[in-house]
């Protein structure tokens, strides 16, 4: 793969630039041989983004954010859970920092569980399966550093997919469970804040959460590439 996929002017120069994503982490949607991929470049967010946009600690290739995310989407891809597929990761080093970006598939036909709020309600079936597809990875010990409505989306005939794994853990089965559910729920209640009254309701929540106990707690052998530290 080329330098070039990692540079936005590039895609903007051959027109293939088929959207854009806000967020902290800026995100160009591009076409190439007719597939369409997503490109990230990794940012800072809060008090961090104040001393650095965009530059991270050098600890070592393996721990740069753009490779540690690939490689856990790669596991969780052959693992079969719905995820963006991973296809390029990069990193450039400069002294004792560095800047990443990552590649990914984009997964055609979907829209992001915050957007589809924003647009009307939520099927109850829906909210069942996305209970049901974050059990899914809990079930592996993932444990995703920022579930939000933005990070979750729908497609046809239901299907659920989580996306932005940046910072996130293999864990042991804890309290992170719950502390992930509320984060998500944090992130509604801020979505639809300024929605109209019944977008994301009592009912819809615990409709997720009767598809997350219901869950898929079976791990198969399939997923032994996928390890949760001691």
């Amino acid at each position: 793969m080329r330098v070039d996929w990692f540079d936005p002017g590039y895609w903007r120069k051959r027109e293939s630039v088929t959207g854009e994503a806000a967020g902290r982490g800026a995100t160009l949607f591009f076409a190439d041989g007719g597939h369409e991929y997503a490109l990230r470049h990794y940012r800072r967010g809060g008090l961090a983004a104040r001393l650095s946009a965009d530059h991270y600690l050098w600890r070592g290739e393996s721990a740069t954010r753009p490779f540690a995310e690939w490689h856990l989407t790669y596991h969780l891809a052959h693992a079969g859970l719905p995820v963006a597929p991973p296809v390029a990761a990069r990193y450039t080093r400069h002294g004792l920092t560095y800047r990443g970006d990552l590649i990914t598939g984009r997964l055609a036909g979907t829209i992001s569980l915050a957007a589809t709020l924003a647009q009307g309600g939520v099927p109850i079936l829906t909210w069942v399966e996305i209970g049901r597809c974050l059990r899914r990875f809990h079930d592996l010990g993932v444990c995703h550093a920022d579930l939000n409505a933005h990070n979750i989306l729908l497609g046809a005939e239901g299907a659920v997919h989580l996306i932005d794994f940046d910072r996130a853990t293999l864990r042991r089965p804890g309290l992170w469970r719950d502390a992930n559910l509320v984060r998500l729920r944090r992130s509604l209640d801020k979505v639809t804040d300024e929605l109209p009254p019944g977008r994301a309701s009592e009912a819809d929540w615990h409709s997720l959460l009767a598809g997350y106990r219901e869950g898929v707690s079976a791990v198969t052998q399939d997923a032994a590439g996928v390890q949760v530290p001691g």
